[in-house]
This record gives structure tokens, C-alpha cells and sequence, in this order.
């Protein structure tokens, strides 16, 4: 399936004043909807695995946070977002490093440079796939990480259809100042993650 024909459009997103409306209920949705697609590595990073829905989201409360009404302003946020939506043959996220002292926080970003390039995601007794960190634009200095990257993962047809059969997954950080691996994901989070290889946009 081409990446296009996952691509959410204006009609998707509909107006500022139609999100408004139903914003309570789709928080409410989201919310259910993302806890199936966050996994915790380690005791300091966390993985959001994005797709069409929670790209949605993020568009329309873009809109609602910058007030955007014209079509071409939410054009722009459309194509910002829309490439981290999975192709079909891959899993994309949003990786996040979480401390709540500044100080640690620092710290730990001076510690973790190259950690974005350090993520591996193996399904059964494939080869671990190593992610494809921000592809859009450098967010690490030599001495110095940032707290959020995107990672892409690309598999083949064979580890897709080992995942879809069942197989075990496994989350891994090979950053020698962060080695932590979640093995296997849980069910939840594997369900979803399968439905990203076969689910026709919007569903």
C-alpha cells in the first residue's frame, strides 16, 4: 500500500468549530485509544507509536492551539504530520526522554547522545530492525540529545507476517548508558501494532 493512501486530508480534519464541538468525546477516545500504543523503556523513555487517528488528533488540537482556520494553514500541519503516519510495511513513533527535574533532565541528555539511533524492535527470531531516527531533521548535537525524536522501524513481508501469526516481540535500548529492553510486548500493544501492517486509513 503507498504511503499517499494513508494521508490524512482537510476533509479528514474538518473546521476548528466542528473539533469544538466534539472535542471531549474525541479526548475521551484518544485517550483509551493511545494507552494500547505507548510502551514504557526503561524508567526514563517512552514510546508513542503514531498512526492515522492519533495523527488526526494531533492536527486538530494543532488547530486548536494556534486558533487556524484557513485551509492552507492546516495544509501545512497536514504535511507535517502526515509522514508519521506507518506506510503499511512499517511502525513509526514519537520517543520521548521524561524527567521532571531540569537539572536531571540535562544531565541525562548529555549522557544519551546517539540514543535515537540505539532503539531495536525484533519480532520473533528475526533480525532485530534498528530504528531510522528523525528523518526530517537532525535533533542531536555531539554533545547533547534532545528529549524528543521519530523513529522509524521497516520490516520485511516475512517479519510481518511472523508478527501477524503470533510471534513474540521484543523493545530494546543498546545505549551503554541505557540498556533496558521490554520482552515480550504485551498483548494490547502487539494487537494494535499488527492492525498499523493491514488497517485501511481511518479504520
Amino acid at each position: 500500500m503507498q504511503a499517499d493512501s494513508h494521508n490524512l486530508t482537510l476533509a479528514d480534519i474538518g473546521t476548528l468549530a466542528q473539533y469544538q464541538q466534539r472535542r471531549h468525546d474525541i479526548r475521551r477516545a484518544m485517550i483509551a485509544h493511545k494507552q494500547n500504543r505507548r510502551v514504557a523503556l526503561g524508567p526514563h523513555v517512552t514510546l508513542h507509536f503514531e498512526d492515522w487517528h492519533t495523527m488526526k488528533y494531533q492536527v486538530q488540537e494543532m488547530m486548536r492551539a494556534e486558533n487556524l482556520h484557513d485551509e492552507q494553514d492546516i495544509a501545512q500541519e497536514l504535511a507535517a504530520y502526515n509522514p508519521l503516519i506507518p506506510d503499511g510495511n512499517n511502525l513509526k513513533c514519537t520517543l520521548m526522554i521524561e524527567l521532571s527535574d531540569p537539572g536531571q533532565r540535562q544531565q541525562a541528555l548529555r549522557k544519551l547522545v546517539g540514543l535515537e539511533h540505539s532503539i531495536d524492535l525484533q519480532i520473533g527470531n528475526n533480525a532485530p530492525v534498528n530504528a531510522i531516527a528523525d528523518e526530517d531533521l537532525i535533533r542531536t548535537t555531539t554533545d547533547k540529545t534532545s528529549a524528543v525524536h521519530f523513529l522509524r522501524f521497516q520490516f520485511t513481508a516475512e517479519m510481518i507476517a511472523a508478527a501477524c501469526a503470533g510471534a513474540h516481540w521484543t523493545l530494546a535500548s543498546r545505549h551503554p548508558a541505557y540498556a533496558y529492553q521490554v520482552t515480550p510486548l504485551p498483548d494490547n500493544i502487539v494487537n494494535a501494532l499488527c492492525r498499523d501492517f493491514t488497517a485501511a486509513p481511518g479504520h
